[in-house]
């Protein structure tokens, strides 16, 4: 499969009295993560948007490992989990400093019109997305930077 990269410095505003990462911030990262592996393969959410058509969570999950903390940077990698024409699973793990797994977790989301929440089929209106989902899912783990 392929596993996109992304990397974000801890800011100090993301940090909590423990000193440590605030656990909401973890699924902002995700989301940056999400939007990473979307870039990577060649394609916007951006323009998806203006076309009319957004992917709202259906679910997310996160399970915390071990603090990231001010001062480091958080490597936060990204994969389709699951994927069948209409939604995506994207899985994720984030690692701190030392190349420590921090966090581990998913998201589940859905493409739909933007304006009646009618779902839409990726595979029928972007089908080069569904064509590059589908390669990405299927490849040797190979990670993009």
């Amino acid at each position: 499969m392929l596993v996109s990269k992304k990397e974000v410095e801890v800011r100090y505003a993301e940090t909590d009295q423990m000193g440590v990462v605030y656990h909401a911030n973890y699924l902002v990262w995700m989301e940056l993560g999400r939007t990473q592996i979307i870039k990577d393969l060649g394609f916007s959410y951006a323009e998806m948007e203006i076309d009319g058509i957004i992917s709202p969570v259906l679910d997310i999950q996160a399970s915390y490992k071990k603090p990231l903390r001010y001062g480091q940077t958080a490597m936060i990698k990204t994969w389709i989990e699951e994927y069948d024409g209409f939604r995506v699973s994207y899985g994720y793990e984030i690692y701190n400093s030392e190349s420590e797994l921090a966090v581990t977790g998913f998201s589940k989301h859905v493409c739909v019109k933007k304006d009646s929440f009618r779902p839409i089929s990726i595979k029928k209106k972007y089908p080069n997305w569904h064509e590059a989902y589908e390669k990405a899912k299927k490849q040797p783990e190979e990670a993009i930077s």
